[in-house]
């Protein structure tokens, strides 16, 4: 049996590395909480909720879950690339060990999504409004902007969204997958906090004013992207539109606030929903 080796042993010693202790303790949980798209009990659930009525009415309800599953499939292919460009761009050895690990993650889940839609119909409409989301983390300029975009903003505003898919396919493989996501997204929104107070605390005067026009130009693309709704939803994205508002602002706030936590004047971010 090959003998555990610690996070703390695989970087290298040299200058005190201490300020690095939270991104460790976010990698060592990364591999504690792992698993294997063959865990996902496949062959013991529904892959979503299956309903009841005519042949026409349960083709119409595997529609709409077929396109949640698209939306959540087309956005960890491009948390792929970004996990991938993360673990390219990091210069500290302790936030590519934690890397390497996201970029596993989000390889795992799109595994996972691949599978399940594979199950209710195959791949459907693209959300135009994720890919214009891609495009900007991953032409952002500098790591800094990167790591706030992508976790300090994204990875957290999409927790509430894998926790209310759940609640609404009980005893699912579909529940079982936003579950375990919602653990995993948890993890990389973490980090990503840990690993950003350590990049502002070295960065370029300027950065802060960078990260906040950032954030100026995705969250109207994040509101976008959380009420839009493809063909299959459409009737039922008029009906809680008012309720998907209130919520949308709920979060965007939030994520304001842990953009202050991290120091930065947020006197200037715009939440319009």
């Amino acid at each position: 049996m090959v003998p555990f080796v610690s996070a703390e042993a695989i970087v290298e010693e040299g200058d005190d590395r201490t300020a690095y202790a939270g991104v460790l303790r976010f990698y060592e949980l990364a591999k504690h909480q792992e698993w294997q798209v063959r865990d996902v009990p496949w062959d013991a659930l529904p892959p979503v909720p299956e309903g009841k009525g005519s042949p026409e009415r349960l083709a119409r309800r595997r529609d709409v879950w077929r396109s949640v599953v698209m939306q959540q499939l087309q956005a960890d292919v491009i948390a792929c690339e970004m996990a991938a460009q993360l673990l390219n761009a990091a210069p500290d050895p302790e936030a590519r060990l934690y890397y390497s690990t996201m970029v596993q993650d989000e390889s795992r889940h799109t595994e996972a999504w691949l599978k399940l839609i594979g199950l209710v119909g195959g791949e459907g409409e693209r959300d135009p409004h994720l890919d214009k989301l891609g495009h900007m983390f991953l032409e952002a300029d500098t790591l800094e902007e990167k790591v706030f975009l992508m976790q300090v903003f994204f990875e957290r505003l999409i927790i509430p969204r894998f926790r209310l898919i759940a609640r609404s396919s009980r005893g699912t493989i579909l529940e079982d997958i936003c579950n375990r996501l919602a653990v995993d997204d948890g993890i990389h929104h973490g980090s990503g906090m840990a690993y950003e107070r350590i990049l502002l605390a070295r960065a370029p005067s300027g950065i802060k004013q960078q990260l906040v026009d950032g954030a100026n130009r995705m969250l109207p693309e994040f509101a976008a992207h959380a009420l839009w709704r493809p063909k299959a939803r459409e009737m039922i994205g008029h009906l809680m539109e008012a309720r998907d508002r209130e919520r949308l602002k709920m979060e965007l706030n939030h994520g304001v606030r842990l953009a202050a936590s991290l120091g930065l004047d947020v006197s200037d971010i715009v939440v319009s929903v």
